[in-house]
């Protein structure tokens, strides 16, 4: 299913917003107790946070939810869940809804929305770094507790957060010519593509374990010496690569931990 024949629009009325609570549960598999509920998506819709929807025909098939956030006096936008059904994934709809994000973003003024991934998820990283522009410089660990969605595998929910800074250099240049610039990697952090299954398995989730506190300690470690997530590297295998730099360009709001 190609995405170009999705329709994209902000979500209105309960009917809608309880559509976005069934794909969520669809989506990540949480228990009840864990999922968002219906009122946090009517209250992100009234108090300036974005509730986008994602519809082929009258059916959702994706959304994006962010709530606002302020730091050191800046408004900005925390985009707290994107969803994909799998029916339609990997065609692009995850990037158009993001960007739809920005787009609304920027014509309330707003210059930075973020959010947290997995940094042991492959290919959402790299849509994130490569196919969006974000960038990463900071890590929490096991922000949301152990989860019970089949996706973390019982791990620790350690996450990267994303800064997308709406107006940067590096944005303007991926969305202009399709790529992100060019930058001088000083060190890289590696992901295995068996980490999936390995999570999947309590036979072998101790590995997928191994991999995340090394990765852990490497992010922690490149971060507290100045260095940023600015890259994504993905091989034939499907293994994937973090490329970390320096990054060139000044937009902060100071980091509050």
């Amino acid at each position: 299913m190609s995405a170009a024949t999705v329709e994209l629009r902000r979500c209105h009325g309960i009917e809608e917003f309880r559509a976005c609570v069934a794909l969520q549960k669809e989506v990540w598999n949480f228990t009840d107790a864990e999922l968002v509920p219906l009122r946090m998506f009517v209250v992100a819709d009234k108090v300036g946070g974005q509730v986008m929807g994602a519809f082929d025909g009258d059916v959702m098939v994706g959304f994006a939810l962010s709530v606002p956030g302020t730091r050191t006096g800046h408004v900005y936008l925390h985009s707290h869940m994107l969803a994909v059904r799998k029916d339609h994934r990997n065609s692009g709809l995850g990037r158009r809804l993001k960007l739809m994000q920005r787009e609304d973003a920027m014509a309330r003024g707003i210059e930075l929305i973020e959010w947290t991934f997995d940094p042991l998820e492959i290919k959402n990283a790299y849509l994130n770094l490569e196919k969006l522009g974000a960038i990463a410089r900071r890590y929490n660990i096991n922000q949301y507790g152990i989860t019970s969605s089949p996706l973390q595998g019982g791990l620790p929910s350690d996450r990267l957060i994303a800064e997308w800074w709406l107006k940067s250099k590096r944005v303007e240049t991926l969305l202009e010519k399709g790529k992100n610039p060019a930058i001088q990697a000083e060190s890289s952090i590696s992901v295995p593509a068996l980490i999936y299954d390995w999570k999947a398995s309590a036979e072998t989730r101790a590995k997928a374990q191994q991999v995340q506190e090394r990765n852990r300690e490497q992010f922690l470690r490149a971060f507290n010496h100045g260095l940023a997530v600015l890259g994504y590297e993905r091989d034939a295998e499907g293994n994937g690569k973090f490329l970390l730099g320096r990054w060139d360009e000044k937009w902060s709001y100071a980091s509050e931990k």
